[in-house]
């Protein structure tokens, strides 16, 4: 390799500035003309080194900046030779100029005299359009955050000051920004957040964490308040010094309301919830109580006849019959509760009933309390029982005099209302529309807020124990449910309550109250054909029946009433029970019966309609009700009642209802019965009842037992339990049959829900606990 000249260090300087392409740099003589130029000044202004040398620097310089050039050469030579930074512009070949920092240095001799000075230029074009970009940018946010109208959005300095405002805040909380700047935040606060030091509490959390977040109270201009979510962020420089926050309030009032809505329709659901699945227990208790009753009261009745000469009998009677009375209440109103008694609605306007009112409340209530009525002009109609409307109204005025110990004003409002779409979306089972409403207002003690949901469940009560059975405010809760109405309260305690009744509005003109003394207790000759599931029950109709007069046919389930309809027997009445078992129901006899004879009247009965000649909580048109439990008086005048409004027609042939007097000894012959019970007390007891009257009986424990004995005997009728230990009655029944195809079967048990192709005319079932009679009669049927 060739030797070159060696590079001296002033060399290795020039060749570096004359490669630099993203600096121009070059030298100016004393006299303003370019000596040096590099490549980078090449690039940046377009002029090559043959043109730019010898070219006035002036050239490159817009003329205000050439001046000042020179002199900060100058300056330079005389503070020691230090360079000074400017920023300006060049002007490239083109004529067009560009943002530069040019760094002034200049060259002096020993003396100090200026020789020429170095430049060098950076381009500042893409730093300047950052800067433009960045100013552009913040202006276009700020325009932004002002339009904003939905949040309040604005600036605090570090002690809470508010230093800037947006178009949101100004509609949120009123204030124009004019009126805000400069004043303290805390001034959006209620007064007993201030005074709780909740301001100073969220500036302090934002300082320390960088964010605070609540949701409480705010207050406007105009003092009212507001449901704010409120977020204040902290503000930070370059460096990470607080500086301020950024506060954003948005008014979550009406989500507030929407969530407060909700819960409240959730609450109202499962209040309904709740009160059906009570409603639903408390029916079907109520049912079964009736029948009890219905049982007690009959006998004691009859009982009455027979020790008429006896006073002392006749008080205790008269004491059991009070017992039961008030039992037929209590029943009453669970089943009023339960949406289950039967109501017989008349359209009616209110206003007079509520006037006539008057005086049976003075009466109840007592001198210590002063009544008010107050009718609203043109109150609307509306159709309801007007029995159960009346008691509703006296239960509350009763529960208003407890609530003002016997002392105060009980207001009675009636008038038109309307419940819109809003409220009825908090409620449930509540329709938007036109109502009659009745207010009963009082000035007593009130209820605790927490005990408000409770007051319509049944046996709830606030009164001392034994002061009330806490029955009368769900007797109305029920009633005006089934009405189709809506009740609420309103109570707080110390203030008193008012309790609201809705009805549904009427469209309809008021029908005319028939007035009339009542008729007196008298019975007949017709025939009546009873039927009722419950032995006890049926028997004690058919003892009243007869001794008011009446001749008496019974059976104990639909099928076999129609079977005795068929028969061709004349009837003139048929009593029966709503509730039948079996898959025939009473409305369906009730149909059969009178395709089969046009003029037979039909009287229902039952301490619970289930919904079978009820409907929407009224009874079905032309049905006749008589509610269990009944007296013999009421039985005697519903009965004439009815069987008068029935087209005349001679009463039923009488010699086919001379009273049967069941006798114990009646002999069977010598039928033979395989008893399969694994109970071996109700084996025995049956047993004893199929001996003495004759039959031969043949008993098993279990199905495999009667299924041995019924190989190696002759058996003319099974009867069986349904629930057998091992295997069912059913099974059994099948098994027996596959080698004696018609053998009757009577099938006992307490309780029959299963569904089986064995039920037919060959097969009975007797409801657990029968009487001796009762199997007798179906065994008898069988083998007939």
């Amino acid at each position: 390799m060739a030797e070159g000249r060696p590079v001296d260090i002033g060399d290795r300087y020039r060749l570096l500035v004359e490669s630099l392409e993203d600096v121009a740099v070059y030298m100016v003589d004393a006299q303003g003309r370019i000596e040096t130029w590099n490549r980078g000044a090449e690039q940046l202004t377009g002029y090559s080194p043959q043109e730019a040398i010898g070219m006035p620097v002036a050239a490159l310089y817009p003329d205000e900046q050439q001046t000042a050039t020179l002199s900060i050469a100058r300056t330079a030579c005389r503070n020691d030779g230090d360079g000074q930074k400017i920023e300006g512009v060049l002007r490239r070949k083109d004529g067009s100029v560009f943002a530069m920092s040019i760094t002034v240095q200049p060259v002096c001799d020993a003396t100090g005299a200026l020789i020429g000075w170095w430049e060098v230029a950076r381009d500042l074009s893409q730093q300047q359009a950052e800067a433009d970009a960045h100013e552009f940018t913040g202006e276009q946010f700020r325009r932004l955050v002002q339009s904003v109208i939905d949040y309040a959005i604005y600036m605090l300095d570090l002690e809470g000051h508010v230093h800037s405002w947006n178009a949101g805040a100004e509609r949120i909380k009123g204030y124009t920004e004019q009126e805000i700047l400069g004043r303290h935040f805390s001034t959006f606060y209620t007064e007993s957040d201030r005074a709780a030091g909740e301001p100073e509490r969220g500036l302090a959390h934002a300082l320390e964490h960088g964010r605070f977040e609540n949701k409480a109270w705010r207050v406007r201009k105009d003092g009212s308040l507001f449901w704010a979510h409120v977020v204040i962020d902290r503000v930070d420089d370059n460096e990470g010094n607080p500086i301020g926050f950024a506060k954003i309030t948005r008014d979550a009032t009406e989500s507030l309301r929407a969530e407060e809505a909700m819960d409240e329709m959730r609450r109202a659901l499962h209040q309904a919830q709740k009160m059906e699945a009570i409603g639903q227990l408390t029916g079907g208790v109520a049912h079964d109580f009736n029948n009890l009753l219905q049982v007690i009261s009959g006998n004691l009745q009859l009982l009455g006849d027979d020790v008429a000469d006896n006073d002392r009998a006749r008080r205790r009677i008269d004491n059991a019959m009070a017992s039961v009375a008030r039992g037929s209440k209590l029943a009453s109103q669970l089943l009023a509760f339960g949406r289950r008694q039967p109501l017989a609605p008349k359209v009616m306007n209110p206003g007079k009933l509520v006037r006539d009112m008057d005086d049976l409340l003075r009466h109840t209530l007592g001198e210590g309390i002063e009544i008010e009525t107050v009718i609203g002009g043109g109150l609307w109609n509306t159709s309801v029982d007007r029995t159960n409307l009346e008691n509703a109204i006296l239960n509350l005025a009763i529960n208003a005099r407890d609530a003002m110990d016997g002392r105060g004003r009980l207001t009675i409002e009636a008038g038109n209302a309307y419940l819109d779409d809003q409220y009825v979306r908090r409620q449930h089972e509540v329709k938007a529309g036109q109502y009659v409403l009745i207010a009963v207002t009082d000035t007593g003690c009130g209820v605790p807020a927490d005990l408000l949901e409770k007051v319509f469940e049944p046996f709830f009560s606030t009164k001392p124990e034994g002061s009330g059975t806490g029955l009368g405010l769900s007797m109305v809760y029920g009633f005006v449910k089934q009405s189709g109405g809506h009740v609420q309260i309103y109570s707080e305690t110390g203030y008193g309550t008012t309790v609201k009744i809705y009805l549904p509005r009427s469209m309809q003109a008021e029908e005319a109250q028939a007035i009339g003394a009542p008729d007196r207790m008298r019975g007949g000759t017709e025939s009546i054909l009873v039927v009722e599931d419950d032995e006890a029950v049926r028997e004690t109709a058919v003892s009243l029946l007869r001794n008011l007069g009446y001749r008496v046919l019974q059976a104990p389930d639909a099928r076999s009433a129609l079977s005795i309809i068929e028969s061709g027997v004349a009837l003139d009445l048929l009593f029966t029970d709503v509730v039948m078992p079996g898959t025939m129901r009473s409305p369906e006899l009730a149909i059969k019966a009178r395709e089969r004879m046009p003029d037979i009247a039909v009287l229902f009965t039952s301490g619970y309609t289930e919904n079978a000649i009820v409907h929407a909580g009224r009874l079905d048109q032309g049905v006749e009700l008589l509610s269990k439990p009944y007296t013999q008086e009421a039985l005697a005048l519903k009965l004439r009642e009815v069987l008068s409004a029935r087209t005349t027609r001679p009463p039923a042939d009488t010699a086919l209802f001379a009273r049967p007097r069941p006798s114990r000894t009646t002999h069977a012959g010598r039928s033979r019965i395989l008893l399969c019970e694994d109970d071996v007390s109700i084996r025995s007891t049956v047993k004893d009842m199929l001996e003495s009257r004759g039959y031969v009986v043949v008993e098993a424990g279990s199905a495999e037992t009667a299924i041995e004995k019924h190989r190696r005997e002759r058996i003319d009728l099974l009867v069986a339990d349904l629930r057998l230990p091992g295997s069912s009655g059913i099974d059994l029944v099948k098994t027996l049959r596959q080698t004696t195809a018609e053998l009757p079967v009577v099938f006992t048990t307490g309780r029959f829900d299963a569904d089986t192709d064995l039920l037919d005319s060959r097969t009975k079932v007797l409801l657990k606990p029968y009487s001796g009679d009762a199997l007798v009669q179906t065994i008898s049927q069988l083998l007939a």
